[in-house]
């Protein structure tokens, strides 16, 4: 399609929201996009529909096809709703949760999908407030329900809402039920087939009962109740970065025993607008430099922080010379596994009928963890739900231990099925008193790790691409290593190629291909080089980006060697960002 094709069919379509039955306030946008001399934030907002990808649909907040508002909300809960009907015919009551987290028009967009779902004939369970994204995954379970939904754009900037869909499982929705959501939203001809009038008689607010009954099961997964007695007054820095987990995780710590969570008091106040931060992203140094500064004020222990709506979370220790330094998204994972099963097996859980599970992103030394342990590891796609889809394939056969991806996304237990920082601030803060009753730091714990398994390195960077014109970037530069993949990194042979777009794994060596075992395709390409190093690329669902993931194997001898073992793995990981063009 030439660029003047483009703009004619992306005027068409931002003219029928000036002709069609909109509110006053969205046609007023749509007309000073048309009329505006630079075209692209037109072409960007109607060149498209937003689509389901990773995390549901997630977009700009705005007027047109390609934004979050009202309509392509109201789009998306009408879609889901004619296919509830479709799918539980004979079901008396179908029923959904809905959540929302802080961000702007969040709430609005929680209670015009409430009224939706009812004027469908629908029953809501609508939390009366904000909420973590994993206690609305808690509830679907709990309330019996079919589907659910929740507010928000995670971690993204500002600017962004997003729509979660959730079905019985209290999982994200997976193939057939995201394309066929889809394909009900597009068969909507006009925002006139979306029933807004709600039914009230339909709709059942949620509230304590539902938080009490949540943190009561997240209490239970305490494993070392003895170490948080000897240590109840450790000094845990918490911030929720102005977002949904204000309340809750500080209610978990508490249900462990913890009595001395320090608040970072700016940051406890919940705005959609984050007026402390760039962007609410626990994976950002800069988002934590609040919790930082209150941990050196009072000498904490911890320090922990959770993303707007509180899946997400992120943690800085002191490095051996009292420095706070942020601890990535596979360490996390890594120092959680590691705990979490070390004790089951202390505690005697382990019979060889238990499973751990990462995304292929992730770093490999969680899966040595696991296995050396008596734990079958599986690998699956960047995205909880991939994982809850594991853990549902082994719903009574096999015991989920815990799952984790390196974005910072962990989850203890299987009564949740998305990612859950308000579980893993807790166990977390129970594996800081567990280390200190043997007498180390959580950097010494996390040294020690390497020590036994072998250290590794890894490292994200990726290249922000918006618009159209992004899309069609990324889409190029995909291709391009298809045709023309990387021969040697860092002076490594690349030995081994996955493409999961393909479902082919090819050796280099011996020009050998063979299928990968996994239920649906990606856009994701592997790398593995002669001495252990791994890259991972893969667009992103959920934001302009793409994104490379390269994680170097090194030794470590002693822990005195440490910082040695780290600076020539950085050098490893700088040499292969050369090779990709990165730096």
């Amino acid at each position: 399609m030439s660029d003047k094709e483009l703009l004619n069919e992306v005027v068409a379509r931002a003219e029928q929201w000036l002709e069609g039955n909109y509110d006053a306030e969205t046609k007023a946008e749509v007309k000073a996009l048309l009329e505006a001399e630079d075209k692209a934030p037109l072409i960007d907002a109607f060149y498209r529909d937003l689509e389901f990808g990773t995390g549901g649909l997630r977009g700009i907040m705005g007027a047109g096809t390609n934004r979050m508002n009202i309509y392509t909300v109201g789009a998306a809960t009408q879609g889901l709703s004619n296919y509830l009907l479709k799918s539980f015919p004979d079901k008396e009551q179908i029923s959904v949760c809905i959540g929302y987290d802080c961000r702007n028009n969040s709430e609005k967009f929680s209670k015009i999908s409430a009224d939706i779902f009812s004027a469908n004939g629908i029953k809501v369970y609508l939390f009366e407030s904000l909420r973590p994204t994993p206690e609305m995954s808690f509830a679907i379970r709990e309330l019996g329900c079919q589907s659910g939904i929740i507010l928000t754009a995670s971690h993204n900037p500002k600017e962004y809402n997003g729509y979660k869909a959730y079905w019985e499982d209290g999982a994200q929705v997976l193939m057939p039920h995201d394309k066929n959501i889809i394909a009900e939203v597009e068969a909507i001809a006009s925002i006139d087939d979306i029933k807004f009038q709600g039914n009230n008689d339909l709709i059942e607010i949620l509230g304590e009962e539902m938080d009490k009954t949540y943190i009561d099961r997240v209490a239970g997964l305490s494993l070392s109740p003895e170490a948080v007695v000897n240590n109840k007054d450790l000094k845990i820095v918490y911030t929720p970065i102005h977002g949904t987990g204000v309340k809750l995780v500080p209610m978990a710590l508490k249900a462990f025993g913890f009595e001395n969570v320090i608040h970072v008091e700016e940051q406890d106040v919940v705005s959609g607008n984050f007026p402390t931060v760039v962007s609410p992203n626990p994976e950002e140094p800069a988002a934590l430099e609040l919790a930082i500064a209150k941990a050196k004020e009072t000498d904490a222990d911890i320090v922990m922080a959770t993303d707007p709506d509180s899946d997400r979370i992120g943690v800085a220790m002191k490095d051996d010379k009292g420095e706070w330094i942020l601890v990535n998204g596979n360490q996390t994972a890594l120092l959680l596994t590691y705990y979490m099963i070390t004790k089951w097996k202390e505690n005697g859980l382990i019979t060889g009928n238990e499973f751990f599970v990462k995304t292929i992103v992730s770093t490999e030394l969680l899966k040595e963890v696991a296995e050396a342990n008596g734990v079958e590891s599986h690998d699956c796609y960047t995205g909880f739900k991939w994982i809850a889809s594991v853990i549902k394939g082994f719903e009574g056969k096999k015991k989920y231990i815990c799952g984790g991806e390196e974005s910072f996304g962990f989850l203890c237990q299987d009564f949740v099925r998305d990612k859950d920082a308000v579980s893993a601030c807790a166990m977390f803060a129970e594996m800081t008193a567990w280390a200190k009753d043997k007498g180390f730091s959580l950097y010494e714990l996390l040294q020690n790790i390497y020590l036994e398994y072998g250290y590794s390195k890894e490292k994200m960077i990726y290249i922000v691409r918006k618009g159209k014109e992004g899309a069609d970037e990324i889409r190029q530069m995909m291709v391009d290593m298809r045709n023309e993949a990387p021969k040697t990194l860092a002076g490594s042979k690349v030995t081994l190629i996955k493409d999961y777009l393909a479902l082919t794994t090819k050796n280099t060596e011996t020009g050998d291909v063979e299928k990968l075992d996994f239920p649906a395709t990606s856009d994701v390409l592997q790398f593995f080089t002669e001495d252990g190093s791994k890259v991972s690329v893969r667009p992103s669902g959920t934001e302009p980006k793409i994104k490379f993931y390269m994680e170097v194997k090194g030794e470590l001898a002693s822990n005195e060697a440490y910082r040695d073992a780290e600076a020539k793995a950085d050098a490893k990981v700088e040499a292969i960002a050369k090779d990709l063009k990165l730096v």
